[in-house]
């Protein structure tokens, strides 16, 4: 397994890269330039990254003009680091100014563009939300001079969707941590553990193999499984004949991996090892799909066959699976009806889920990368059956 640590950060040519792709797709829908409120897109387009974004006080701004770099709006407080970065133009504002958070700034900023169409460009669909107070953002459409402001949401999508090798890298990285973390999790905890233990055990093991954090772990365990698919570890001690689900999340250089594991107790249940095997097949039905051309709902419907054979189980997700990269879940979703096409670049999670067993459920989830051909696996594929802890 590849324990080479990838390098922080990107070269400047990356952004270029991106940026050059946007002003591209801006021209065919002509389009002034792209306002940006969120972290992923900020450091997507910049290289700006720190985990100030958690803090809710101050909004930040970035804006992406129909030629040349990238313009960043943002609170004093980021200027040394945003400095670092491969832009040139960097506004601010003494925040926190409640009575004028930047708006003064950003109007003056969009309203010096050179205009054209007179039309920005904003994500405003599925998975995108504007990171400022709303208030504001009246505000700002009444200030800036003959402009529209469409929905960018497409454009923005069609841009992330891609990664390049530099971003799979560190994809790939987390992920073959997390999978050596999983593969030795039997060293960590026993019977008798209390789940919040064992996560907390796995959590700190995954920093130790290079994760820089886990925001994300959830599961839990019980006889024949957890009940939910997004729970908190409890204080519940695992005894023999139960099952533990863990789901995690764990980022290096701000980009996430995704899946998940199940492990037994003592012994293996002759319905957990029966919906297990036919989570494992549905995800294997998914890799045989996962080819350049085919679309997000030929990926769900691959996995929904097969978890139809059994009249006793339930899907109780709605998708099966769905995009990763700097964020932990990004679009497009494994579902019905989700015609995005599948291209080389894209990293995908397929994550089959039944409910059986009174209300019990198994999970099962793998990542991805579209290759021409087969899909390049970045998490290490489960065991065919539930590894056993005694």
């Amino acid at each position: 397994m590849n324990s080479i640590i990838p390098p922080l950060g990107f070269e400047s040519s990356e952004f270029v890269v991106r940026t050059e792709r946007a002003q591209r797709l801006m021209k065919e829908t002509d389009l002034d330039a792209l306002l940006l409120t969120t972290e992923p897109e900020v450091r997507y387009f910049s290289g700006f990254h720190t985990s100030f974004w958690l803090s809710p006080t101050r909004p930040w701004f970035l804006i992406v003009p129909r030629e040349g770099k990238p313009i960043a709006v943002i609170p004093e407080i980021g200027r040394a680091r945003m400095a670092d970065t491969w832009l040139d133009e960097i506004i601010t504002w003494p925040a926190p100014r409640p009575s004028d958070e930047g708006i003064t700034e950003l109007t003056k900023t969009l309203n010096g563009l050179t205009k054209r169409s007179g039309i920005i460009g904003l994500p405003m669909g599925t998975e995108t939300h504007l990171r400022m107070p709303f208030s504001d953002f009246k505000k700002l459409q009444e200030n800036i001079r003959n402009v529209d402001v469409v929905d960018a949401t497409n454009l923005i999508q069609e841009l992330r969707a891609i990664k390049s090798e530099a971003e799979i890298s560190k994809i790939r990285y987390i992920c073959q941590r997390v999978s050596e973390g999983f593969s030795e999790l039997h060293k960590l905890i026993s019977v008798g553990d209390q789940e919040k233990e064992v996560f907390r055990k796995f959590r700190i093991d995954l920093l130790h193999r290079g994760a820089d954090e886990v925001p994300y772990l959830v599961g839990g365990s019980g006889p024949n499984g957890p009940t939910e698919v997004i729970g908190m570890p409890s204080n519940r001690t695992i005894k023999k004949g139960d099952v533990l689900m863990m789901d995690t999340g764990a980022v290096f250089d701000g980009y996430f991996s995704d899946f998940d594991r199940n492990f037994a107790f003592g012994h293996v249940d002759d319905q957990v090892s029966q919906a297990y095997d036919i989570v494992y097949r549905a995800t294997d039905a998914g890799l045989k799909v996962a080819r350049p051309g085919a679309t997000a709902e030929d990926l769900w419907k691959a996995m929904a066959n097969i978890l139809s054979e059994s009249s006793d189980s339930k899907n109780v997700v709605g998708r099966l699976g769905h995009g990763l990269g700097m964020q932990l879940t990004e679009w497009p979703s494994n579902m019905s009806g989700d015609q995005t096409v599948m291209k080389p670049g894209m990293v995908m999670t397929l994550e089959p889920c039944i409910e059986f067993a009174d209300g019990r459920i198994m999970v099962h989830e793998e990542n991805i990368v579209i290759r021409d051909g087969e899909p390049e696996m970045l998490s290490v594929r489960a065991p065919s059956e539930v590894p056993v802890i005694y």
